[in-house]
């Protein structure tokens, strides 16, 4: 019931934000998706990370029918466009694949093996619908929000020992190597997610349902939640408000000064800065930290390999974050909170509403809202204190994360014990 509602107000927000976009003058994520069934892809591995996720309602005969299919289909686009010297890109056989199911579902399947299917395609489009609709909520954030607090965090973050600016000088002497490999862990965060879903739906063709929670559903409910703080706390970070833009984009032109990662901000004063309607205010909280923390959470259940992985991701990611100049230590803090909230509210609203996770949803918000107001109303304060308020921040995060662990373990055995009766009436039916 849950996904349900979710999956209603995710199309209700894409549909808005199409909309809005069209106000600008530029395609919406429907107009952007739709165009990627016939042009060049923005992202082929997150089409082809789709369609996997549709397959998980398939059997296994049909999945190496539908990869063939989507590998088929590439390959005459991929010969179509070097014969017309086109923009090479590849993915669209995967969507196809996607729609496809879509159509076998409406004609040639009924009750609830439909329903199974078009849920498998829902799952998939909502991958890719997240990364539009992300796209044009950052236009939004853009045009709506002339100024941006970024002295405000960079003050607070004076609390934290300004963490962007000495991982971005740990970056930078890296070279080449660290450089590209954090890239492409930053960009490729949806495939991993997938991969750790995948990991939780692998029993879904076997028993033709899906579990009652699992990563997509927390990924669905950061996006959709994540973009409104944007709009009360705009925030374009270090690397744009302190430096010369992402890749050189030409930031210094906005900038306060062409400081970072080389000498921190001075502790003065904060005030709102005047910022270019081209960049996207997406800072507070770090969605990507908030993403990466969400995988971590996800991957703690699954084999060795997938826990290792999942840690890599996280740590990679906040080092990303940090190094490029995306996100201020505070970001990350704020991120972290906010995805264990929504977890534990997930997961929460799944078992009753029981008293221990409403307590922790309670506490999260607070501790949420409370970051916020302090990163707005008290930077000076927690800068000139540091050693008081840096672990002051870092204790209240804590606070957060060990109250999810002690939540979860009270659950795993009750999760466990209900599982017994089942197990013991199926060994002596008499019994039941």
């Amino acid at each position: 019931m849950l996904w349900a509602g979710v999956s209603v107000a995710a199309v209700g927000f894409i549909l808005a934000l199409e909309i809005a976009a069209r106000g600008y003058g530029l395609p919406g994520p429907i107009t952007n998706q739709a165009s990627e069934v016939i042009l060049a892809p923005k992202s082929g591995p997150l089409l082809y990370a789709s369609m996997a996720l549709t397959m998980v309602v398939l059997t296994w005969r049909e999945r190496f029918i539908a990869a063939g299919a989507a590998i088929g289909i590439d390959i005459v686009f991929f010969l179509v466009r070097w014969l017309l010297d086109a923009r090479m890109m590849f993915g669209n056989g995967a969507l196809w694949v996607i729609l496809g199911c879509a159509v076998v579902a409406v004609t040639r399947r009924t009750g609830r093996e439909r329903a199974l299917l078009l849920k498998g395609v829902g799952l998939g489009l909502l991958l890719v619908a997240g990364r539009k609709t992300g796209d044009a909520w950052l236009l939004i954030t853009s045009k709506t929000r002339p100024t941006v607090l970024d002295p405000y965090l960079a003050t607070a973050d004076h609390a934290l020992g300004n963490p962007s600016w000495l991982v971005g000088r740990m970056v930078r002497a890296t070279g080449p190597v660290g450089t590209h490999l954090l890239d492409w862990v930053y960009i490729q965060l949806a495939v991993a997610a997938v991969v750790v879903t995948l990991y939780q739906l692998r029993h879904v063709a076997a028993e033709r349902r899906f579990p009652r929670h699992h990563l997509v559903r927390t990924f669905l409910m950061i996006g959709l939640l994540g973009p409104s703080i944007y709009m009360i706390f705009p925030v374009v970070g270090p690397v744009f408000a302190y430096g010369t833009g992402a890749f050189g984009t030409g930031g210094e032109h906005w900038a306060l000064a062409d400081i970072w990662p080389d000498t921190p901000p001075p502790l003065t004063a904060p005030h709102p800065m005047a910022y270019d309607e081209i960049t996207p205010r997406n800072c507070m909280p770090s969605l990507h930290t908030a993403w990466a923390t969400a995988i971590f959470i996800h991957s703690r259940r699954g084999p060795r390999i997938l826990r290792y992985a999942g840690t890599f991701w996280l740590l990679a990611t906040l080092t990303a974050t940090l190094g490029f100049g995306y996100h201020y230590g505070v970001d990350l803090i704020a991120g972290v909170v906010f995805t264990i909230t929504i977890e534990a509210a997930l997961r929460t609203f799944d078992r009753g509403w029981d008293r221990a996770g409403i307590a922790l949803v309670v506490h999260g918000a607070t501790v949420f809202v409370g970051l916020l107001l302090a990163y707005r109303f008290l930077p000076v304060e927690m800068a000139r204190h540091p050693w008081a308020y840096g672990p002051l921040l870092l204790l209240v995060m804590a606070s957060v994360v060990y109250g999810y662990v002690r939540v979860d373990r009270r659950w795993a055995p009750k999760a466990a014990s209900t599982r017994q009766p089942e197990r013991r009436a199926e060994r002596h039916p008499e019994l039941v």
